[in-house]
C-alpha cells in the first residue's frame, strides 16, 4: 500500500510586478534583489481576491486533471500562514464549500515555508487509516497582504500564489508515493521570523496596537544562517533515512527562498545547479505554496516521469525545517 500524487495544479495571479516596477515604490533596485536572492519578478493577488480563492482555483485544476469529483475527496489538508481569517474558521474549510468537496474533513496547517512539506505528511498518515482514499493537499499564500512596504529588504522577497497536488491510496502499489518525511522545528528561533500584531495578553484591555495592520517581521541573517543550516540537515537526514545516495534523485524540490541557499547545497553535496529546480526568479518567495507550485510547473514542461525520485524541502518560520521523498 502506497500514497501516490495523482495530479498537481496551480493558480499564479496575473499581477506580475517586475523589480523594475517596485523599485518605483521602494527604495532599492534590480541590481540588489537579484544579488541578494535571485528573484526578478513575482505576482500579486488582485484587490478583493483571498488566499481561497487561489487555492480554489489551483485545486480546480488538479481535481481535473486527476479525473477526481470534488464529493470524492475524504481530506483536504490546506498550509496557509495568510488565512482568510486569522484564527477561525479555517481557509480549508472555505475551500471545502467553494469546491463542493461535501464528503471531506478539511483542516489547516501552519508551519511557515515548510507548512506543505508538513501538510504532505499529515495528509500522508490520515489515509493510511482504512476508509479514506483520496486527499486534496494544497500550499496557498497571499504574503503581499501582510509585508511591511516600509522595510526595504522584506518586502521585495514575497509574492503570492497557490499549488495543490491530489493523492491517492493504492493498495495494489508499494514502490512509488510518498516514502519517508523527515520534520523537525526549533522553536528557539520564533523571534526570527514572525507577523508582528497586537499582543493578546489581556482579558480587558485593548491598546492602540490592535488598529495597526499585522506585518511581516524578519531577523534577515539570523533566517540566512538558520536556512544554510537547515537545508543540509534535511538532506543529511533524508538520504540516512532512507539508504538512498544523493545521485539517485533525478531532482531536488526546495523551497524557494533564495537562490544563494540552494547553490551553496548544490556544491555541498556535488550536485549541478540544474539537479535543483528553481523558479524563484519569475515567483519570489510564495513561502508554502513555492514547492507545489514548482511541482505543477515541472509536470507541465515534462520533467517528472513515473519513477523518477524526488526529494522536497522547506525551511521557514517556526522555525520548523523539514522534506519527503517521493518515487512520482
Amino acid at each position: 500500500m502506497s500514497v501516490v500524487i495523482l495530479s498537481t495544479g496551480s493558480y499564479v495571479p496575473s499581477m506580475r510586478v517586475t523589480n523594475e516596477e517596485l523599485a518605483k515604490r521602494v527604495d532599492t533596485t534590480d541590481e540588489w534583489i537579484r544579488s541578494h536572492s535571485g528573484i526578478g519578478s513575482r505576482h500579486f493577488a488582485a484587490d478583493g481576491q483571498m488566499t481561497s480563492d487561489l487555492a480554489v482555483d489551483a485545486s480546480r485544476k488538479a481535481l481535473e486533471k486527476a479525473g477526481v469529483a470534488p464529493e470524492d475527496l475524504d481530506l483536504i489538508v490546506l498550509s496557509t500562514a495568510t488565512p482568510d481569517y486569522f484564527g477561525f474558521p479555517s481557509t480549508a474549510c472555505i475551500v471545502q464549500d467553494k469546491l463542493g468537496a461535501t464528503n471531506a474533513a478539511a483542516l489547516d496547517i501552519n508551519a511557515g515555508c515548510t507548512g506543505f512539506i508538513y501538510a504532505l505528511d499529515v495528509a500522508n498518515s490520515m489515509l493510511q487509516r482504512e476508509g479514506r482514499k483520496r486527499a486534496l493537499v494544497i500550499g496557498a499564500e497571499t504574503l503581499s497582504r501582510i509585508v511591511d512596504w516600509e522595510e526595504r529588504s522584506t518586502c521585495v522577497l514575497f509574492g503570492d500564489g497557490a499549488g495543490v497536488v491530489v493523492l491517492e491510496r493504492d493498495d495494489s502499489e508499494s514502490t512509488r508515493g510518498i516514502l519517508h518525511s523527515w520534520l523537525r522545528a526549533r522553536g528557539s528561533g520564533a523571534d526570527a521570523l514572525y507577523l508582528r500584531q497586537a499582543k493578546r495578553d489581556s482579558a480587558f484591555t485593548r491598546d492602540g496596537d490592535y488598529s495597526r495592520p499585522v506585518k511581516i517581521e524578519m531577523d534577515g541573517k539570523a533566517v540566512y544562517i538558520f536556512a544554510v543550516k537547515a537545508i543540509t540537515d534535511v538532506m543529511e537526514n533524508l538520504l540516512a533515512q532512507s539508504g538512498l545516495n544523493i545521485h539517485d534523485f533525478r531532482w531536488v524540490v526546495p523551497h524557494q527562498a533564495n537562490a544563494r541557499i540552494v547553490q551553496a547545497a548544490a556544491k555541498r553535496f556535488g550536485l549541478a545547479d540544474d539537479r535543483f529546480y528553481m523558479n524563484i526568479e519569475e515567483f519570489a518567495n510564495t513561502s508554502t505554496a513555492s514547492v507545489p507550485l514548482a511541482m505543477d510547473e515541472m509536470v507541465s514542461k515534462g520533467l517528472l516521469e513515473k519513477g523518477d525520485l524526488v526529494m522536497t524541502m522547506g525551511f521557514g518560520a517556526g522555525l520548523t525545517y523539514g522534506g519527503n521523498i517521493i518515487r512520482w
